[in-house]
C-alpha cells in the first residue's frame, strides 16, 4: 500500500510517501481501505518527537479515517451494526496516513448520511475529543457558557457547533476579525480577537461579571491565571493541549472561593473500552445532530496524500479555519 512516513524527526519535508506492507486486522479489528485522511496537531507534534506513539500502535501518523471496511472480525463487525463494503469513519491510534488502516470496532462510525469520505474524515479526532472533555469531563449543560480559546482551529469550529446543538452559549477566541467572523458564522454568539482585545475583560463584559462555566483551552502556559478570572462559581477549566507552554500558575484563593475545577485529558493511550464509549455517545447524540444539519463539517483546503509535508506546513502556519484532510 501507498503511505506517508516520518522519515526522521524534524520539518514537514521528512514526511515522505512510502511503500509499505498491508496491515492486517486482528480480533476486534476491521481493516478500512482509506478515501481520506484527516490531519491534526497531534500529527505535527509526533512528526517534530514530541507526541510518542502508543506501544502496539502503527508508527505512521495520521488519527481518523474515512474509507470503506474490508475485511475484518466478522462477529464483532456483525455485533456492531456493520458489514464488508460500509462506508465508515474511525478514530485510530495510528496508521491514518495510508491507503489501508486497522482501527478497532469500536471506535468505528458510519458516515453520517449526506456526508462525503472528505468530509468524514474530518470528524473522529476532534468529535471525540470535545465529547470527552466538554461534555464527559467538564460536564457542560444547555443554558451554560462555554469560553473556546482557537475556535477557528479544528477542535474549535466543533466545540462551537457541538455546544451551541447542545443549547449552550458559546464565546470564541481567535487572532484576527476574519476569523472571530467564521466562528459566529459557526454559530459562536461571541467572538474575541484576542491580539486586539483582552479576553478576561471581554468575557467579564460579555457575562456582567458572572464569567464562563465552562473553558476549553489549548494553550495553557500563561493563559492559566488569566482565565481562571474568566471562571463563574463552580466553573470548570479543562485542558487538551499545552501550546503556550506545560508551565502555569494559579491563584489557589480564587479556585477556593469559586469552587473550580482544572482538568485535562490526552485521548490518545486511552484504552479501547473508553475511545468506545465515546463512540457510542457520539453515534447516539451527535450523529443526529450531524444529519439534522445542525453541525457541518469545516473543510479549509484538501490535499493530495503525497503533498503531506504542505498540509503541515499549512497547519503550522495557523492560517486555516476549520481542518485539513489528506485525499488518497
Amino acid at each position: 500500500m501507498r503511505a506517508v512516513e516520518i522519515t526522521s524527526f524534524g520539518a514537514p519535508e521528512v514526511l515522505r510517501e512510502v511503500q509499505r506492507d498491508d496491515p492486517v486486522a486482528g480480533a476486534g479489528e476491521a481493516l478500512i481501505r482509506v478515501s481520506a485522511s484527516g490531519v491534526n496537531r497531534p500529527d505535527v507534534l509526533q512528526r517534530k518527537g514530541h507526541y510518542p506513539v502508543p506501544p502496539g500502535a502503527s508508527d505512521l501518523p495520521g488519527l481518523e479515517v474515512a474509507g470503506v471496511i474490508e475485511t475484518g472480525d466478522a462477529s464483532a463487525l456483525a455485533a456492531a451494526g456493520f458489514k464488508l463494503g460500509d462506508r465508515v469513519c474511525a478514530l485510530v491510534a495510528g496508521g491514518g496516513y495510508a491507503q489501508l488502516c486497522v482501527a478497532p470496532i469500536g471506535q468505528i462510525l458510519p458516515v453520517p448520511a449526506g456526508l462525503g469520505d472528505i468530509e468524514a474524515a474530518s470528524l473522529p479526532e476532534t468529535f471525540f475529543t470535545v465529547w470527552s472533555n466538554v461534555f464527559d469531563r467538564a460536564r457542560l449543560k444547555a443554558g451554560e457558557t462555554l469560553l473556546i480559546q482557537g475556535g477557528s482551529s479544528g477542535i474549535g469550529v466543533t466545540a462551537i457547533q457541538m455546544a451551541k446543538a447542545a443549547g449552550a452559549t458559546v464565546i470564541a477566541t481567535a487572532g484576527s476579525d476574519h476569523k472571530c467572523a467564521a466562528c459566529v458564522q459557526l454559530g459562536a454568539d461571541h467572538a474575541i480577537n484576542y491580539r486586539q482585545s483582552d479576553f478576561v475583560d471581554e468575557v467579564k463584559r460579555i457575562t456582567e461579571g458572572r464569567g464562563v462555566d465552562v473553558i476549553l483551552d489549548m494553550v495553557a502556559g500563561a493563559y492559566v491565571a488569566r482565565e481562571l478570572k474568566c471562571l463563574a462559581e463552580d466553573g470548570r477549566l479543562v485542558f487538551i493541549a499545552v501550546q503556550g507552554g506545560i508551565e502555569a500558575q494559579i491563584d489557589a484563593g480564587v479556585v477556593l472561593r469559586k469552587r473550580l475545577t482544572i482538568t485535562g485529558s490526552t485521548l490518545r493511550p486511552r484504552p479501547l473500552v473508553f475511545k468506545a464509549a465515546i463512540a457510542a455517545s457520539l453515534r447516539a447524540t451527535v450523529w443526529p445532530w450531524i444529519e439534522a444539519g445542525n453541525i457541518r463539517p469545516v473543510i479549509y483546503k484538501v490535499f493530495p496524500a503525497a503533498q503531506a509535508a504542505a498540509a503541515h506546513t499549512l497547519m503550522e502556519s495557523n492560517q486555516h479555519i476549520g481542518k485539513l484532510v489528506l485525499e488518497w
